[in-house]
């Protein structure tokens, strides 16, 4: 059963695995079609064909979201393909781990230019189909880090929290436009990242040593955002907005 309507295109950066994967691949079994932005151009056309495989629409493009000219040629790409864009998922990230006092300006401002710049980009490539259509949904993929903290990471958690505040304040000026703005956090979901930064010895302890410090007793799935993200995108969701929709398993509260 679809969540809308009316038909709907959706744009779903950093698409081609993880999160992003998960959640493309819900879109488009609930029927929108789907555009998956990510660096990785045979990663967003494989992923693509799985959805068309299972009888939905979707096209892989490739996007780099720090690089704005490849942003508006991707949304001219969607509209063009499928149709005008009126679901946008901010997903597209990259982390990163260093002492603050060995983190360079270079290092800085690539984090914020990829998870913070490139939300900010994507957001007014697309809202102009949005406001032709009365109708938009964009959901941002934050991070628990943002809430409480994270040493090592001061410049990935700034940018995430600074997807927050940024959700909060367009969602006020986009409301009376039609348009909602969410963000989820997600708590430790058992990723690819997740796994790397397991392997490198980052975490302290093992995944599995964590999940079973969490309320709910498991690591979080990809599919439990893509859930999450479902809902926010759907027409049910109209009277939520600048909300923080915090998926962790009871980690924040």
């Amino acid at each position: 059963m679809s969540r809308w309507n009316e038909p709907r295109t959706a744009i779903v950066t950093g698409g081609a695995s993880g999160i992003g994967l998960a959640i493309a691949e819900r879109l488009g079994a609930e029927g929108a079609g789907v555009a998956i932005f990510d660096r990785d151009s045979d990663a967003a056309d494989a992923a693509a064909a799985t959805i068309v495989g299972r009888g939905g629409s979707a096209i892989g493009v490739c996007v780099d979201v720090s690089e704005p000219d490849q942003i508006l040629a991707g949304v001219a790409a969607v509209a063009e393909d499928l149709a005008p864009p009126t679901v946008l998922v901010n997903n597209a990230g990259i982390d990163g781990f260093k002492k603050f006092a060995d983190i360079t300006l270079e290092v800085w401002n690539r984090i914020l230019q990829v998870n913070l710049t490139g939300t900010f980009l994507c957001c007014q490539a697309v809202l102009p189909h949005m406001v032709e259509a009365g109708w938009g949904r964009i959901v941002n993929i934050s991070s628990s880090s943002a809430q409480g903290g994270q040493p090592f990471m001061t410049h990935y958690v700034a940018s995430k929290a600074g997807m927050i505040g940024f959700t909060k304040a367009l969602a006020l000026e986009l409301g009376p436009k039609g348009i909602t703005v969410n963000t989820i956090p997600p708590g430790f979901i058992d990723t690819p990242m997740l796994r790397a930064t397991e392997a490198k010895g980052r975490l302290g302890n093992s995944v599995e040593h964590h999940a079973g410090q969490t309320p709910v007793r498991r690591a979080g799935l990809p599919t439990d955002i893509a859930a999450a993200c479902a809902f926010l995108v759907g027409d049910e969701a109209g009277y939520v907005t600048g909300q923080v929709i915090g998926v962790n398993g009871g980690r924040n509260t």
